[in-house]
Formats: C-alpha cells, structure tokens, sequence
C-alpha cells in the first residue's frame, strides 16, 4: 500500500513521539516509527484505517519484540506480558509537561536540548522532526556531508546519555531552547525556497512544513516578537513565490509577475511583520534577526514593483540585521540591496545618470561590492558562495559585461540542481 505522502508528514511526528515516550529514547522512537511505516507500506490497499494507530502498535510491538531478546527480559516482564496495557502509554496529554503541543513542535522542542552542542542541535531536529536529507542539512550549514552524518550520531547518543529517557520539556526549559527552535524552522524554510522555487509536489515542500511550523509556535507564543517575525517570513515569502516561474524558468526580480502573488498570505504577513516590528526586540531599541527579516520581507512585498522597492531602507535594516546576525547569507543580501543602489545612481538601471561624477561614484561602489563578493564564493560557505556568483552575474548583466555574465552562469550549471534556476542560468549562459 503506497503511503500517501501528506498522510506520511502527518502521521511520523504523531507516531515518533509515541513510541518515544515507550522507549524512553528519540533515536528508538525514530527507529521503530520507520519499521512500522515499511511494514504499512507492504500492506493491501484498505487494510489500513488509521494509519498513526496502526503504526504505533506496530512499533510497540516491536520493540516489545526487541526486548524479549535483550537480558532485561525479567526486569520488564510486568511491561511486556500484555502489549496492549496501559503500562507503556506514558500520560502526553493536557496537564503533562508539553502534553498539548503540537507533535512536531514538541519533537523539536526535545531535539533543541540544552545539553547540546547548537551544531547538533539543528542536525538532530532538521533530520528526525523537519525531515531534511543529510544533504539538504548539510549545504544549509555550509558543512560537509560526513559531518553532518557524525554530528546526527553524537548528538543522539549525547542527548540519550545526558537525559537518560525521552520526556517533553516543561514550559521554562521550552522557553530557554526556543531561539533554536525558531531558526531550525527558518532553515527549513531557508532549504525550502532555495531548492523549491516551484515544488512538484506540493507535499513535500518543506518551506510550506515550516509555515505549519510556524503557526504552531505562533499559537504557543501569540505575543512573541521573534515568533511573529518568523511567522510572517514564511507567509511573505510563500505568497510571494507564485510568478516566479515561466515556462519553467525562474524570473528575474523585474520580471516576476506580481499580480500572482496570493494576497491573503500577503496581508496576514504584513500584519505579523507589522506586529513583530512594534512589540519588541533583542534589546532595548533593537529588533530581532526574525522581526528585521519579515520587516525586510514586508518592504518587498510592498512595492508595486521593483522599480518602486525602496532600496536604502533595505540597506538601513540589512545594517541593523548584520548586528544581530551576521551571516554570509545576510553579508551577500545587503551586497545585491547596495549593488541595486548603485546600479540606479550609475544609471544602469534607467539609462540615464545623475552626472559623470555620480556615475563614477557608484562606479567605484560596484567595483567594492564585487570584490567583496569575490570574497564570499573564494571563502564563504557552498550556499553563500552561489548567491555570491549569482550576484555577480546579475551584476555584470546590468552593466552590459555580455561576456562575463555569460562565463558566470554557464560556471553556475555545474553547482545548480535541475530546477527553474537552472534553466535561468542557462538561458543566460550564451
């Protein structure tokens, strides 16, 4: 029986941590939950009802199997004589630490322990809860492959060994991981908009699984700032993906079809951005890295269109979000927002100039973002290093470098998986 892959999404959190809570271990619960779901996937069609309750027998089963054969048979006897006693449910309802939470969110909450190294901590919940391949995990992280994989191993056993048993954090220990939660969900959706311009399949679409995420959190935590933030970053972004491609190429900023964008997830966006912005921050007159971001969001979706994008207030917030995150995605951001600013003071953009003097000006600033980022594709992690070449080309196409741009893209085929962005560096490539 094919396993439909929404019911699939659906179904593994709620059946994770179930049989985590009668393991007592994350890395059990996973592993039980993917043996029941292979033996689901082998069944007739229709003899399934509910996949999670099957499921979740299944898993207890088996791990009542695996343990008969392990030496605490005696110790766990009581437990096992009947699989179907309430022994093994551990209370996760309302009145239990994390007990009303939403599945997924209260995995992520477990996987973002404290006890973890914050390295380890994204690979264990973007891989066992967001559901991330290692090597989606792996380029977003600008790490390698391997490592990845290693730090996925110690960060199960670490958190086995410190915490002994699975168990939901209560409320306080949730508040104290929920920075890490937050940009877990961001990089899954990070991941999402970076490989899926255009998903086949709208059920595997993780930006959309961070949306869910995220209106999860937003339900825990309605008066967050940071939590607003991400939120309204997931639906600006969302809405705006929609007339980004035509005919399977993906669209310059210029030429994306803004009259497609959804405008219900526009308006609910602007309003959390809106929110975000004015309730708080990382300090006292500082916004936060996911307040700025949906702010940043929030200024792009507002423009009619990209001649009318108000490119030096995107420079001021790419500024301030340098300040409290400061990552080579951000540094290549601002760089294509300033390289945007001087394309229009040289009159690239328009034809026209402001005078000779300010077309030699912006002239000089262009040669300083292109170097700077050179510096990111030579020395910036693999995802920072190809928005950096993208940059560059754009860069050179405005600026009618035919040649160079031309080099630039077809350099590009080689690090883009299939996609509408391929094809667009394709058709670019000469």
């Amino acid at each position: 029986m094919p396993i439909d892959p929404a019911a699939f999404r659906t179904a593994w959190p709620q059946v994770v941590r179930s049989l985590a809570v009668t393991t007592r271990s994350l890395d059990s619960g996973e592993e039980y939950a993917a043996e029941a779901f292979a033996r689901a996937a082998a069944q007739p069609d229709g003899a399934i009802d509910d996949l999670v309750a099957w499921c979740v027998q299944v898993g207890r089963r088996t791990w009542l199997d695996a343990v008969r054969h392990q030496a605490v048979f005696t110790r766990l006897q009581p437990q096992i004589a009947r699989p179907e006693v309430a022994a093994v449910d551990v209370p996760t309802g309302p009145g239990t630490p994390g007990g009303d939470l939403d599945d997924r969110l209260a995995l992520l909450f477990v996987a973002c322990d404290d006890t973890l190294a914050s390295g380890a901590q994204l690979v264990l919940a973007m891989r066992v809860v967001c559901g991330l391949t290692i090597r989606q995990i792996a380029a977003h992280l600008g790490i390698a492959e391997a490592t990845a994989a290693a730090r996925l191993t110690r960060a199960k056993s670490a958190l086995a060994r410190a915490r002994g048993e699975f168990a939901i954090p209560d409320r306080a220990a949730r508040a104290s991981r929920l920075p890490v939660v937050l940009a877990c969900v961001a990089g899954l959706f990070a991941v999402g908009q970076r490989d899926g311009i255009e998903p086949a399949d709208a059920t595997e679409d993780p930006a959309r699984d961070a949306l869910t995420l995220a209106e999860a959190l937003a339900a825990e935590y309605p008066d967050d700032p940071e939590v607003l933030g991400l939120r309204a970053v997931c639906r600006l972004g969302l809405a705006r993906r929609p007339g980004r491609v035509r005919d399977g190429v993906a669209l310059p900023l210029d030429e994306v079809d803004r009259s497609a964008w959804d405008q219900r997830l526009l308006s609910a966006g602007l309003d959390d951005a809106t929110a975000a912005i004015t309730t708080g921050g990382a300090g006292p007159g500082r916004p936060g890295r996911f307040a700025l971001e949906a702010t940043i969001s929030g200024v792009h979706a507002a423009a009619r269109t990209a001649a009318d994008t108000d490119w030096s207030r995107l420079a001021q917030l790419y500024d301030a979000l340098l300040l409290v995150w400061p990552s080579p995605a951000t540094r290549v951001a601002r760089l294509v927002v300033l390289g945007r600013i001087a394309l229009r003071e040289g009159g690239a953009e328009t034809g026209t100039g402001t005078g000779t003097g300010a077309r030699a000006g912006a002239g000089d600033r262009l040669s300083a973002i292109e170097r700077e980022l050179e510096e990111l594709v030579a020395d910036g992690p693999p995802y920072a290093a190809r928005d950096a070449s993208l940059a560059l080309a754009d860069l050179a196409r405005h600026t009618g470098r035919t040649g160079e741009a031309a080099a630039r893209y077809r350099e590009l085929l080689d690090v883009i998986p299939a996609g509408p962005l391929r094809e667009f560096c394709r058709r670019h490539a000469g």
